[in-house]
């Protein structure tokens, strides 16, 4: 299609007319854009207004070789999908329109992207349409999803260079001490809060609740809850823009699923509920025990069965298992409780616009469209298969677990992790083959790199005394 043609791949022409002129208006002159990778590490560019105009119009490329390195941008060493076998060629992707947002402090309008296949096909590794097909199986059975996450972050008066400097060691936390939910550190920093609260309302990545956690300098954000996949959308672009906030001032932001041994990790909580054609939530049913309806036991029960099958996708990097450990505010095992804050899963009761399932397994770390494909996955199939859960669990989830099957408790490791998921059919048909095959590999590379490297851990063990 030509850049003249007066038809658009998502938008009608008097509509991109009008947009454009705005943008004049208000002196726009280029436009950012933004693709979230399998690590959840959004990867993006600017784009002149000319450009824009293009992309819109027709899908644009961006060399996969996004989807051939790490985080670290170190290319794996058994790419399948791409590689120096295939030249790194451009992949295809298309703005979504309707994703438009102002960035504060840029004057500057920004887009998601999405990546796809030739003709417009899914791309079979691009996380967004993973979630998206997922949320589609959930539309066929007349549901939509209801969810929101929850990130706990530390915040270092430090910057890029000065952690860097000190070898990530010694870091300087923005306060001192354990105050969960104080109200003097949450006053003396009230600018810094009331900031990020307005910045992510003006990124529609809106925060319900602000506060400290236990620990120096860590704070938790629960992000206001959204329909379908904008969800996932806000939650990838939060972890992206804090970090971006805080290092604007000369501090860094962290969503490491531990950074410290000596304080608990930061996780990454997911609520969901789900509405019928009326809008009403089948989740809640009055006449139940708790308001827990028939529907609502068997997604908890997908979860408690393939939880741990889909761990990797919630736990998807070497540090993510430091966390997972027990005493810790993180389960072992797939256990569930209602109002329970020791198991996986916890019932939260309530009435039809709150009763709600939350996912306690995920660490921060986790790419937020990934992680609730996984958990959505599990949820339907427990639906789908009539699962029940049996009964939950009340006092000291931790207590339990040593007694649970091995085929509920979590994986220890990544690698052990990233293999359940290989082997999981579950996964397969809900994710894709070539995504799974994609994935597993790329964990297992992580794996590799940790194992080839040397960490503080082993000079401060072996150095002297060996």
């Amino acid at each position: 299609m030509s850049d003249t043609s007066s038809e658009t791949g998502n938008i009608d022409a008097e509509t991109l007319q009008q947009k454009v002129a705005h943008y004049a208006d208000r002196g726009v002159s280029q436009v950012k854009l933004g693709l979230t990778d399998i690590d959840g590490v959004i990867r993006g560019k600017y784009v002149g207004i000319d450009k824009f105009i293009s992309l819109l119009k027709k899908q644009g490329g961006f060399c996969d070789c996004i989807f051939g390195w790490d985080v670290d941008d170190q290319l794996y060493d058994a790419g399948s999908y791409t590689g120096w076998h295939t030249g790194f060629p451009d992949t295809s992707f298309r703005l979504l329109v309707e994703t438009e947002r102002w960035l504060p402090d840029e004057n500057c309008p920004y887009f998601i992207g999405e990546f796809v296949g030739p003709d417009g096909t899914d791309h079979p590794l691009c996380p967004r349409t993973r979630l998206k097909n997922v949320l589609t199986e959930y539309a066929a059975m007349g549901l939509s999803v209801r969810s929101g996450f929850e990130y706990e972050f530390f915040v270092f008066a430090e910057t890029p260079h000065s952690v860097r400097d000190k070898g990530y060691r010694g870091l300087t936390p923005l306060t001192p001490g354990n105050f969960g939910y104080s109200l003097i550190r949450s006053s003396v920093e009230s600018q810094r809060f009331n900031a990020l609260l307005d910045y992510c309302r003006a990124l529609e990545c809106d925060i319900e609740g602000l506060h400290c956690e236990t620990g120096p300098g860590v704070w938790e954000a629960a992000l206001k809850s959204k329909v379908g996949i904008q969800a996932a959308d806000r939650a990838a672009l939060f972890k992206t823009f804090t970090k971006v906030f805080f290092q604007r001032q000369e501090l860094m932001a962290t969503f490491m699923a531990k950074w410290s041994m000596d304080y608990p990790g930061q996780s990454g909580h997911f609520h969901f509920s789900v509405a019928d054609a009326q809008g009403a939530n089948p989740f809640f049913d009055p006449s139940c025990e708790r308001g827990m309806s028939l529907l609502q036991r068997q997604a908890v029960a997908g979860l408690q069965r393939y939880l741990p099958e889909f761990l990797s996708l919630l736990a998807p990097t070497i540090n993510s298992y430091t966390r997972l450990v027990k005493g810790a505010w993180a389960p072992t095992a797939a256990t569930w409780g209602i109002e329970n804050r020791t198991t996986a899963i916890r019932v939260i009761p309530g009435d039809g616009g709150s009763q709600r399932i939350e996912c306690r397994v995920g660490g921060a770390d986790g790419n937020p469209y990934l992680a609730a494909a996984a958990m959505l996955s599990a949820a339907l199939e427990g639906i789908r298969q009539n699962l029940d859960p049996g009964q939950p669990i009340k006092g000291n989830a931790y207590d339990v677990e040593d007694d649970l099957p091995v085929d509920a408790k979590f994986a220890t490791n990544l690698g052990d992790a990233a293999n359940a998921l290989d082997t999981s059919s579950v996964a397969r048909r809900y994710l894709g083959d070539e995504f799974v095959d994609h994935f597993v590999m790329s964990r297992h590379w992580e794996v590799r790199e940790y194992q080839r490297n040397l960490n503080s851990w082993q000079l401060e063990r072996y150095f002297e005394i060996i």
